[in-house]
């Protein structure tokens, strides 16, 4: 294979590397906003359920301060109860001792009701609140997990980027200029496996005299489509540069 068509399929490789290093580093502010949206959301849950609870509380205050209010009338209707002298007396006194205890029993049974909703939203803080904390674990492992991979990118970008010199080093400037040139206006893709007659990455068929030149990999020819760097696989061998899927077709 030419020395210089063999080092720009290693210089696509490692660019191809770092850039998918970098695209992924990129996504990490995107992600720690979607990790902390999670939370958000459990303790918006948790504040919820809390509120919930402490409204229920408060409306069960209430109705006690409305039983005490007519406890208190019905103490005072017994004692005066006790001083009535007339009939019709004692029967209006009755009548507003039935109608409090009425009052009364009616409070009691919403007290009742609010209890038994307490206890029920009391279990929904309960889960609530271990959903936070079960969410706050699995976040600060997922945070964890994208700060040692953030590392192993980072390393593999300096690593490329040494390799990369070393490569460029020993091209043929002219040959570099092409490539750099083709990789500008083409995403960063500028050398792709010819397949069957076709470039592999804008799938266009290549002229057959054009196609034979590139299967002897002994120099450096460019699609005439997409101007890609092409390079041939035979069949027996595995391809030296995985760029199929790197981009559509342009």
């Amino acid at each position: 294979m030419n020395s210089d068509l063999e080092r720009l399929i290693a210089l696509q490789q490692l660019d191809s590397t770092a850039e998918a290093a970098r695209r992924r580093l990129a996504e990490g502010p995107e992600h720690e906003l979607a990790l902390e949206a999670r939370i958000e959301a459990a303790r918006q849950r948790l504040a919820a359920a809390k509120e919930q609870h402490g409204q229920n509380q408060a409306a069960r205050r209430e109705l006690e301060k409305e039983v005490a209010v007519h406890q208190g009338r019905l103490s005072k209707f017994r004692d005066t109860l006790m001083a009535v002298k007339t009939n019709v007396e004692y029967q209006a006194v009755q009548k507003e001792m039935a109608f409090a205890q009425g009052e009364v029993k009616s409070i009691e049974d919403k007290v009742l009701e609010r209890m038994i909703e307490a206890d029920e939203l009391t279990a929904v803080v309960k889960r609530a609140e271990g959903e936070l904390a079960a969410e706050q674990k699995t976040v600060d492992a997922d945070r964890r997990a994208m700060t040692a991979e953030q590392a192993v990118l980072q390393e593999t970008i300096d690593r490329v980027t040494s390799e990369r010199v070393a490569v460029v080093g020993a091209l043929d400037t002219q040959v570099l200029a092409t490539f750099d040139m083709v990789s500008r206006k083409r995403n960063g893709v500028a050398v792709a496996e010819a397949r069957d007659g076709i470039c592999t990455i804008c799938h266009v068929r290549l002229r057959p005299q054009v196609f034979n030149t590139v299967t002897r990999n002994d120099a450096i020819i460019q699609c005439d489509s997409c101007n890609r760097i092409l390079y041939y696989v035979p069949k027996t061998e595995s391809p030296a540069v995985g760029t199929e899927n790197s981009e559509v077709r342009t």
